[in-house]
C-alpha cells in the first residue's frame, strides 16, 4: 500500500484515539510506536484501544488508583467498561481494515470517523458511569490520588510528550 492509501485508516485511528483523550489518553496505532521506551501514565489505561494489552492496562490503572478489597465490586464495573470499550473499538478497526482503501470514498471515510467518534462517546459514557460510582466510594486521600493519576495525562499533556 502507498502512504496515500493508508491516510484514511491512519487518520480515522488517530482521530478516534484523540477523542478518547477527553477523559483519559489512549494510544492506538502509529502514535504508540513513536515512543516505545516511554511507559504511558496509568490514566491512559482506561480508554486505550489495543486489545492485547487491555488486561495490562486494567491492572496498571487498578494499582495506580490503589483499589482496596472493599472497592473490588465497584472496580469490576470500571474494568468491564474498559474491556467493552476496547472490544468495540477493535471491532470497528477490523471492519475498517476489511475495506479496500481504494474502494473508500471521502464520504465513506467520514462515516467511519463518525462510527469511531460515536464509539468513543458511548464508551466514555459507560466508563464515566462506572468510574463515578467507584470514585464516590473513595476516601479523600484516594480521591486526591485518583485526581493526580488522571491529571498526569490529558489532551494538553499528551501533545507535549
Amino acid at each position: 500500500m502507498t502512504p496515500m492509501r493508508l491516510t484514511p485508516l491512519v487518520r480515522s485511528l488517530a482521530i478516534a484515539s484523540a477523542m478518547g483523550t477527553a477523559l483519559l489518553a489512549g494510544s492506538f496505532g502509529p502514535a504508540a510506536a513513536q515512543a516505545p521506551d516511554r511507559k504511558p501514565p496509568a490514566a491512559a489505561a482506561a480508554t486505550s484501544n489495543t486489545p492485547e494489552t487491555v488486561e495490562q492496562r486494567v491492572d496498571s490503572l487498578k494499582a495506580a488508583l490503589k483499589i482496596t478489597a472493599d472497592q473490588e465490586s465497584k472496580w469490576t464495573g470500571v474494568a468491564t467498561a474498559m474491556r467493552e470499550n476496547a472490544a468495540a473499538m477493535e471491532k470497528l478497526v477490523a471492519a475498517k481494515r476489511a475495506k479496500s482503501p481504494a474502494a473508500m470514498t471521502a464520504v465513506d471515510d467520514l462515516k467511519t470517523y463518525q462510527k469511531f467518534s460515536q464509539a468513543n462517546v458511548d464508551g466514555l459514557k459507560n466508563l464515566i458511569s462506572a468510574f463515578s460510582s467507584l470514585y464516590d466510594s473513595m476516601p479523600a486521600a484516594q480521591k486526591a490520588n485518583a485526581d493526580a493519576v488522571f491529571e498526569s495525562y490529558g489532551p494538553q499533556k499528551a501533545s507535549a510528550q
